[in-house]
């Protein structure tokens, strides 16, 4: 058995050791966004733009030639240059401006195609995190931190598509190039030219990945500052009260500033490792630069070369300096990527724990009976929250569940909405096991109304039709007058348009509560959950909100959870839990003479709102 983190349960800093695919697997799952099967159109492109890039490249590698022939017209009295002279140098400098011109201007045209596929790619695999993020288990949700996460899938996404840019675009075409200019310098000089370009190329090659592998731990460190000191401040910003109530201005700037040290110091070795690599790169790529022109120098001077050869020599190893010092940076680039997109490959990895069953059919209602049977469920298999629990939930009728903090109320409201999976026993449907349902229609026939309701950063219109897919004004508007909202509605300066602010934050708790119902009601769910839905109300408020609740659960199978026992003196029957096991049930009359647990709770509660009352 696994162990799942309770609701309680704080988040853990765990974005930093987030599962990450390896170099090789995230390779394999970017490659299809390269060469989708089926999508002729996307396959047509990423062709094209592979005949744009050789002939760039063609371009590229013969455009020296021009401007040695241009030299060598200028200087006459080098042997074999009476055909240039006849060519002309002005000719031959202006067949080099457009050789380089062609160099650019394919380039630019393969970008231009292959635009479509970069953005197709990062939109397709955008949206498969997205998706897949909603449907990982609440257990993995309370146990990851938001801004951390968000960063993982941000980095990630902009990894896509550069890497499928210079996969394409920068390793390949760069051995292309360096070859051909190779096979040029062997055929126009001697072996030896090549035997040192090529020994330049190897040294740059292996220090260069040595010197990145050890700068990738660094960034990756550097990530996880970033994450945590990100995360510290969205922490901060969304408990903006509380950091007020607590005068922790500076406690939390301190905070923050303790992370952002973190991630300076990273920063820094970053900084300083790059400085190191670049210079290490230059001192390589001068150096056989220096020895390839001192041996043209020499043949220049015994007569074997010209000028012109002199300036070939010169401008091919520019042109291999400019791609390797782009090797460096790709490769670097590259690197970084693989890390970022595998940190997101490996949340894409998540198995949710709670996963629909090979063959799972849709629930077919027939009243909305609830059945708990002999359930057993722990989050942690140290400490069971369910305890051969068995109830039964007749459709239409409304059942309460009382008891202590952790006795495991709330835990069945969340195996009912399937959220987990119990250990065993079974909970049932109109008879059906809900583990051998469609997700969709077991959430679909369950409305939730929690103790504090979220709303979006959107209209009160928005959050009400939530409720309902396509659902008309007419529909929104009824819901609102149901839940006994509409007339606080109509009354703001905007109406229905007006912003609700982020969570709600710009409505009170009764506002937000009815909002709340109102989008409930839209859902018209057959069965209903009332998890704490007016603890944390006034006791006016509250009392308003019970008469909307009550009008909401007529005709429904309601399952109330309950702090407040007032709550709840009308229901069908209440459940008392105790440490993971039903105690009493009973109506509240029966309970109340029983003498038990519920009584003793009801007059606890009963001193309390005595004392209240006179202490005001």
């Amino acid at each position: 058995m696994r162990n799942r983190p309770s609701a309680s349960a704080l988040p853990g800093d765990n974005d930093a050791g987030e599962p990450s695919a390896s170099g090789w697997a995230t390779l394999r799952r970017v490659a299809p966004y390269l060469w989708p099967e089926g999508e002729s159109g996307v396959k047509i492109r990423v062709v094209v733009s592979m005949l744009f890039l050789l002939m760039s490249k063609m371009v590229a590698v013969g455009t020296p030639l021009l401007y040695k022939g241009a030299v060598d017209a200028l200087t006459p009295s080098d042997p074999g240059a009476g055909w240039l002279i006849g060519v002309g140098a002005v000719g031959l400098t202006v067949a080099y401006g457009m050789a380089r011109l062609m160099t650019n201007g394919f380039q630019q045209l393969r970008d231009a195609v292959f635009a479509v596929v970069g953005q197709r790619a990062l939109r397709k695999l955008a949206l498969e995190t997205f998706v897949h993020m909603h449907r990982l288990s609440l257990s993995y949700h309370l146990t990851r931190k938001t801004g951390g996460l968000s960063r993982i899938i941000e980095r990630g996404i902009k990894g896509v598509d550069f890497l499928l840019r210079f996969m394409l675009f920068s390793i390949g075409p760069l051995i292309l190039e360096l070859v051909l200019i190779a096979g040029v310098i062997l055929v126009m000089f001697d072996v030896w030219y090549v035997a040192v370009i090529a020994g330049t190329i190897a040294l740059y090659v292996w220090f260069t990945f040595t010197v990145t592998e050890w700068r990738v731990k660094i960034r990756r460190e550097m990530n996880e500052q970033d994450n945590d000191a990100n995360q510290k401040a969205i922490d901060s910003l969304l408990n903006f009260e509380t950091v007020k109530y607590f005068s922790a201005d500076d406690r939390e700037a301190m905070r923050y500033d303790r992370a952002m040290e973190g991630y300076e110091s990273a920063a820094l070795k970053t900084a300083y490792s790059l400085a190191a690599l670049n210079f290490g790169q230059s001192a390589l790529i001068t150096s056989g630069l220096v020895i390839v022109m001192a041996l043209a120098a020499v043949g220049v001077q015994n007569g074997d070369l010209t000028v012109g050869d002199f300036v070939l020599v010169n401008a091919y190893m520019v042109q291999i300096t400019m791609p390797l010092n782009f090797l460096g940076t790709v490769y670097r680039e590259i690197r970084q990527a693989l890390v970022d997109m595998g940190q997101m490959f490996g949340l894409l990895g998540q198995v949710p724990d709670v996963v629909e069953r090979a063959g799972a059919k849709p629930l077919e209602l027939a009243g909305g009976t609830v059945r708990l049977e002999d359930v057993t469920f722990s989050y942690n298999v140290a400490r069971p929250i369910l305890k051969n629990v068995s109830l039964e939930v007749s459709a239409g009728q409304k059942v309460a569940l009382v008891g202590p903090s952790g006795s495991g109320k709330s835990t069945i409201g969340r195996l009912l909405f399937r959220f987990y999976d119990v250990d065993s026993g079974a909970l049932t449907i109109d008879g059906q096991d809900v583990r051998d349902l469609t997700l969709k229609s077991l959430q679909s026939a369950i409305g939730v109304v929690p103790q504090d309701t979220v709303l979006f950063n959107d209209t009160v219109y928005y959050n009400i039709a939530y409720g309902k897919d396509n659902a008309t004004r007419e529909e929104v508007e009824a819901a609102a007058r149901a839940a006994r909202i509409h007339d606080f509605i109509v009354g703001l300066p905007e109406g229905y348009d007006t912003q609700v602010g982020e969570r709600g934050l710009k409505l009170s708790g009764g506002e937000k509560q009815r909002v709340g119902i109102a989008r409930t009601l839209l859902k018209n769910p057959a069965i209903l959950l009332l998890d704490e839905a007016t603890s944390a109300l006034d006791t006016q408020t509250e009392q308003d909100i019970q008469d909307s609740l009550a009008a909401m659960g007529q005709g429904r199978t309601v399952i109330t959870i309950a702090h407040r026992l007032s709550t709840v003196v009308d229901a069908d029957r209440i459940v008392v839990l105790e440490d993971g096991e039903i105690v009493e049930e009973g109506r509240h009359e029966l309970l109340l003479a029983q003498g038990g647990r519920y009584a003793r709770m009801w007059q606890r509660q009963a001193h309390e709102q005595d004392d209240a009352t006179a202490a005001q």
